[in-house]
């Protein structure tokens, strides 16, 4: 997922639904500097978790929808790991929204998913004219995962 990274813009990196924080140290491993990574996880646990071993990013206790309430704008790339297949239309549209409100223009949503199709409803992608390439399917990942990136025509 690190390496869907846009190259050609600098800015924040913001990641959905960290976890326990791996993608949170490849993104790290990356090169995205600590200051510049902000972090949103629901779980009070994770959140406490990556804490205490991610001290110099910002972790939010927030929904990822909430990413607005920061001020950030001009964001570099939105990660995430959140399970959007299970996620309702209605929120995927307020999370969706709200990443590409911030990253404006040139922005890109980088999604993984264990489903056979993109992750994202149908209608929600219509309505904010997303695009997307995807890759191939990580066997080694278990279960298996692809990796979408996300592109809107609106911004």
């Amino acid at each position: 997922m690190a390496a869907e990274l846009p190259t050609n813009r600098t800015g924040p990196v913001v990641e959905f639904g960290p976890g326990t924080g791996r993608i949170t140290q490849a993104l790290l491993e990356a090169g995205v500097a600590a200051q510049d990574l902000h972090a949103f996880e629901l779980n009070e646990e994770f959140v406490q978790l990556l804490r205490r071993s991610f001290s110099d990013i910002h972790v939010h206790h927030k929904p990822a929808q909430d990413l607005g309430t920061l001020g950030l704008d001009q964001v570099r790339a939105v990660v995430s790991g959140l399970p959007l297949l299970s996620i309702p239309g209605a929120i995927q549209r307020e999370i969706l929204g709200a990443a590409f409100r911030a990253m404006g223009a040139g922005g890109v949503y980088i999604q993984f998913t264990y489903g056979p199709k993109s992750p994202v409803d149908e209608q929600v992608a219509q309505e904010l004219a997303l695009t997307y390439t995807k890759s191939r399917r990580i066997w080694g990942n278990l279960p298996p995962a692809t990796v979408y990136s996300f592109r809107s025509n609106m911004v």
